[in-house]
């Protein structure tokens, strides 16, 4: 490899900035300073979907081995849904059950990041306890960065894989506000800076299978993942996702660590509460009386479920507002820092996968310079900005759909016509997953290539 071109910085290692190193180094010897604000590269949440599209970038950064010691997956390309209509204490209806074949993993989200830890390249610098708290674009080009603490750095490009709360953004945001107020829509500067309540809470928790077994047997959430075998890297699982809905409620269980626990996700929703401001802690431990009293309502089945989780935290679910750019001069945001999305797709890891593997082969590329980084951030923003943007709103659908909130359709509530409504629901469901079957990074890698090499074609042209 030639010499390095210039220096990346990038704010937060969570699964987007571990990968966007990842990418980087795999690709290129730029030097790459990663800064987080923990002790130490840790992560909240337990269960994370990875489907055919964001596995198949994992397998082009060499994981595939690696994954499959630590994930959940079926043993041909199909990953199951199992609907049912769950909101009578007295029993739940089967709606219907679906294969997608989609490919795609489960795993535990604490294997994911040790994974990628242990991945991380030599020419990758963690720096721990790194909070950043904003930022300059000097005129020459460089980036200064301000930490919690009083120091700086400097680089040549920042990336924000910061989160929700991304300082990034913010700063991105509020400096296009001074500077260039036409790049954006100044009375909208609010909607684009501070994460946005969606009205739902989501309670979550890890179940033991052996525990649910011991409890039901046959319990759908324990029986419909079983091991083929003992748990080895040779044997896999079947795997189904269980969906318990009901009016502005559902529950999702799935497996996770290779089958010995289920991850539990609860929500309830309540529609009047979105965009409104969130008093308290966003996530909070809570009791397991507050979990249950959530779903009092809800089928037997369920309720066992519920009755096996232990120490419940509840996560008032916010999202970013849809942006109209994701980058500016050298400074460039990714993942939740860009599109924090509702989890009804299981898309928010992928999606910030996605973005990492875009940017860091933009990056790491040889017609990248100094010169044209702006360009080159530019083209990852036009190519996956509006798609990321895409899957945040059909995810917020998705989740309406299951809670039989989508205004003119199914309310739940009249039964007069449920099995032809609960039928168009499901039409409407399978559509919805539709896209993860399709092209992924890859193609918009190539994509992004074509694009840099058009650029800087044309700017030769002209010299």
């Amino acid at each position: 490899m030639s010499s390095p071109k210039f220096r990346v910085a990038i704010s937060g290692a969570g699964i987007g900035g571990l990968v966007l190193a990842l990418t980087i180094g795999k690709y290129s010897n730029l030097p790459i300073d990663l800064y987080e604000a923990q002790s130490e590269i840790t992560t909240v949440g337990a269960g994370i979907s990875i489907w055919r599209r964001t596995m198949e970038i994992l397998e082009e950064l060499g994981l595939s081995e690696d994954i499959a010691k630590v994930a959940s997956r079926p043993t041909d390309p199909t990953h199951g849904f199992h609907f049912r209509k769950s909101d009578n204490p007295q029993g739940g209806l089967d709606w219907f059950h679906q294969a997608f074949s989609y490919g795609g993993s489960s795993m535990h989200r604490r294997d994911m990041m040790d994974m990628l830890e242990n991945h991380l390249p030599s020419t990758c610098t963690v720096h721990f306890l790194k909070r950043l708290t904003t930022y300059t674009q000097q005129d020459s080009g460089g980036v200064n960065l301000c930490f919690s603490d009083g120091t700086t750095a400097t680089a040549d490009v920042l990336v924000g894989a910061d989160g929700i709360r991304s300082p990034t953004r913010k700063v991105m945001f509020e400096d296009l506000a001074s500077r260039d107020p036409a790049a954006i829509d100044i009375e909208r500067l609010p909607d684009y800076v501070d994460p946005s309540w969606t009205g739902c809470l989501i309670y979550r928790s890890l179940v033991t299978t052996e525990k649910l077994k011991g409890v039901a047997p046959n319990h759908p959430a324990a029986t419909e993942m079983m091991m083929a075998g003992p748990p080895e890297p040779s044997h896999n699982l079947s795997l189904t996702i269980i969906q318990a809905c009901g009016k502005g409620k559902h529950v999702v269980s799935y497996p996770v660590s290779r089958g010995t626990l289920i991850n539990v996700v609860g929500f309830v929703s309540d529609p009047q509460a979105a965009g409104k401001r969130f008093k308290g802690h966003w996530v909070t431990d809570v009791l397991e009386e507050e979990l249950m009293r959530s779903f009092e309502d809800y089928e037997p089945q369920v309720q066992t479920l519920l009755q096996c989780c232990e120490k419940p935290s509840r996560w008032a679910l916010h999202v970013v507002n849809e942006l109209p750019l994701s980058t500016s001069g050298r400074v460039a945001i990714m993942g939740d820092a860009c599109h924090a999305m509702t989890p009804h797709f299981g898309a928010g890891a992928g999606q910030a996968i996605e973005d990492a593997f875009v940017l860091g082969r933009l990056l790491a590329h040889e017609l990248t310079t100094t010169d044209n980084l702006p360009a080159a951030l530019r083209i990852y923003q036009d190519v996956r900005l509006p798609f990321s943007s895409w899957v945040a709103r059909e995810s917020l659908k998705t989740g309406d759909i299951y809670e039989f909130l989508l205004p003119g359709l199914y309310s739940g509530l009249d039964q007069s016509r449920e099995k032809e409504d609960l039928d168009r629901l499901q039409r409407m469901i399978i559509k919805q997953w539709e896209w993860q079957g399709k092209d992924g990074s890859i193609a918009e890698w190539i994509a992004a290539e074509k694009r840099l090499m058009e650029s800087f074609s044309r700017r030769f042209c002209k010299l």
